[in-house]
């Protein structure tokens, strides 16, 4: 929306839509809160992903674990009964042609999906040459090497942020809440608060006996352990989501 993508779509006769797995109402309100030009629409049954599935058009993974993760880092009541899908970009003809296809497959690389998104400026730099190709050409492959808008950070970083948002007694999540910064400026934050958490266990080593400090510190290294592979392993269960399902 910002590079003027949104207006060249429209331009050339097309529409966008944002699909998300929330109800309608969060939806709504994240339209509100970025100031978005398109329509947002709440799919928590998946069925409009799913229809996409049984025409053979875009097939995207969900995530059927454990949603604790999630619950944490959001101020609203979670609701997905189904679980929530992971992205994907889809562009068609008023007949159906495939103009552009992409999904994200969840992997260690993209960090089971929370980042690595193709940017706006690709996927209608591909949608443009679809277009140019006439009616008759065939459906588009999926788009398997995006130029994308980020590329992760090392796990280690990404798992180092979860913590120190959660303010050291657990991992949390960065989910969207409305009124809240965006993430990067969230994981600004949260880095910065490890200068604190250092300080803090300084001082201790400071001013108290050597012994119950490195006790205290191994027992908070064993939680935090133990928390962070508890409440993150229910992330790696992914399914797609065919309509059969």
């Amino acid at each position: 929306m910002n590079e003027g993508v949104v207006e060249e779509i429209r331009a050339a006769g097309g529409e966008i839509y944002a699909i998300t797995s929330e109800p309608q109402h969060l939806a709504d309100e994240a339209h509100a809160h970025w100031e978005l030009n398109f329509e947002n629409i709440g799919d928590p049954h998946q069925e409009i992903p799913k229809t996409c599935s049984e025409r053979g058009w875009l097939t995207l993974y969900a995530n059927k674990g454990n949603l604790e993760f999630l619950r944490r880092g959001a101020k609203w009541k979670v609701e997905h009964p189904k679980g929530y899908f992971q992205p994907g970009v889809l562009a068609l003809t008023e007949s159906g042609r495939v103009l552009y296809r992409w999904r994200s497959v969840p992997s260690a690389a993209n960090l089971n999906g929370t980042v690595a998104r193709p940017t706006a400026r690709h996927a209608w730099g591909a949608i443009e040459r679809s277009l140019a190709a006439g009616d008759t050409a065939a459906d588009v492959a999926h788009d398997d090497q995006p130029e994308i808008d980020s590329p992760p950070p090392p796990r280690p970083l990404f798992v180092a942020a979860l913590i120190a948002n959660g303010w050291f007694v657990g991992v949390k999540s960065f989910a969207y809440s409305p009124g809240v910064d965006s993430v990067p400026k969230r994981f600004a934050v949260a880095y910065s608060r490890w200068l604190l958490f250092i300080a803090v266990w300084a001082a201790a080593l400071f001013f108290l006996p050597l012994a119950p400090v490195a006790f205290a510190f191994a027992c908070w290294v064993a939680w935090i352990v133990r928390d962070t592979r508890r409440t993150l392993g229910g992330l790696g269960v992914q399914q797609e989501l065919k309509a059969n399902r």
